[in-house]
């Protein structure tokens, strides 16, 4: 039976090693204007076969078969189509969490992860026992709460729920369905019962007065008339009511700025990601609003991408 792979020059008459797969996917995803298309193309064959990306070279000389090779062929038509990759294969990795991605939700950045990180050991300090205190001091701690907005696949407040024993996470989104696969998540990862998840348009999916020692959030910022300049993957697969953030990329953090206030505890803090370029137009915001930017931090690239605030 003559298999024809995509971009292939010539048939492929069957049985079809791993790597000669892996090379003619390789140009094509090229041809194609895929990013790293090696390695895209590696982790859909590693994910279709069940194994870890680095075991492909152990079987470079496997045989496919030709259900393999005909499924195979189905995922790389997608990616050459510019599916996210996360999204063909249903999940993707953040703070080494396994998360559930779709169409709904945005699919969560490495540099997230540093927002992630700032805020639960922001929250685990709050349960820090000054060494000082000789015999330790009995004072009943209450668990640290944190309000996740715009929650999306739910990274960021389960990451806190998971790596801050204890925390208590509201989180929201406007989305019904973003909310539904949050869920998913965090009953993945066993800190359901540590978060609720409310639908709304940010404070407003509060449904009685709460504080939080933390405010959380990765808003849209993209400015309205570059989101066409985007990467196909972005634009065109993730939601764009996560992208948009009005006509200068500033609408969500003008809200949280002007509303966040009621809804923090004494000593609490206000934690944002930002883009490219905006991390002086957002003190700004911030600082009209009498909030006392304590902090901005640097992303792996050492661009400004993480304001710290508090009362």
């Amino acid at each position: 039976m003559l298999i024809l792979l995509p971009a292939a020059p010539e048939p492929y008459i069957l049985p079809v090693t791993v790597l000669e797969v892996i090379q003619r996917s390789t140009e094509f995803l090229k041809n194609k204007g895929v990013d790293s298309p090696r390695l895209q193309t590696e982790l859909l064959l590693a994910h279709l076969l069940g194994m870890a990306r680095m075991k492909l070279y152990l079987n470079f000389e496997r045989k496919l078969s030709e259900t393999e090779l005909d499924n195979f062929r189905e995922l790389i038509k997608r990616r050459g189509q510019r599916e996210p990759l996360q999204h063909i294969v249903g999940s993707t990795s953040f703070c080494g969490l396994e998360l559930a991605v779709d169409r709904h939700v945005l699919i969560p950045r490495p540099e997230t992860e540093l927002l992630a990180e700032q805020g639960w050991t922001f929250l685990n300090s709050l349960h820090t026992q000054p060494a000082s205190l000789n015999p330790p001091s009995t004072i009943n701690y209450q668990p640290s709460t944190a309000l996740d907005l715009g929650t999306g696949s739910g990274c960021l407040g389960i990451a806190l729920a998971v790596h801050c024993a204890g925390a208590q996470v509201v989180a929201s989104d406007i989305s019904a369905e973003a909310l539904e696969l949050a869920s998913q998540n965090a009953a993945r990862h066993n800190v359901r019962d540590h978060i609720d998840f409310l639908q709304g348009d940010a404070f407003a999916a509060l449904n009685s007065p709460k504080r939080f020692d933390l405010i959380i959030c990765n808003p849209p910022y993209i400015p309205t008339g570059e989101i066409q300049t985007l990467q196909i993957e972005v634009r065109e697969h993730d939601p764009r009511q996560a992208l948009d953030g009005g006509p200068d990329g500033l609408d969500f953090y003008r809200r949280i700025a002007a509303e966040s206030r009621p809804f923090l505890k004494p000593g609490g803090k206000v934690m944002v990601e930002f883009g490219d370029g905006q991390a002086q137009s957002i003190r700004e915001v911030f600082e009209s609003q009498n909030w006392i930017v304590e902090a901005i931090i640097e992303d792996y690239t050492q661009r400004p991408r993480i304001l710290i605030a508090h009362g």
